[in-house]
């Protein structure tokens, strides 16, 4: 009885690790303290930016 594993591998690069880079340094939360946040908001000012460096990273 031989069982098929199905195995899904995603590349990230080198996204993985600015995003590992951006939460030890903490700008998300640098950013959120000086901005404030909003709790009608679903994605906070640092998040933003946060996907952004990510977004821009990958182009």
């Amino acid at each position: 009885m031989t069982t098929e594993i199905e195995i899904d591998v995603q590349d990230i690069d080198h996204l993985g690790i600015i995003a590992g880079i951006i939460d030890l340094i903490g700008i998300v939360e640098i950013i959120d303290q000086e901005i404030g946040t909003d709790v009608r908001k679903k994605v906070s000012a640092g998040q933003v930016v946060k996907a952004m460096i990510i977004n821009c990273m990958g182009f």
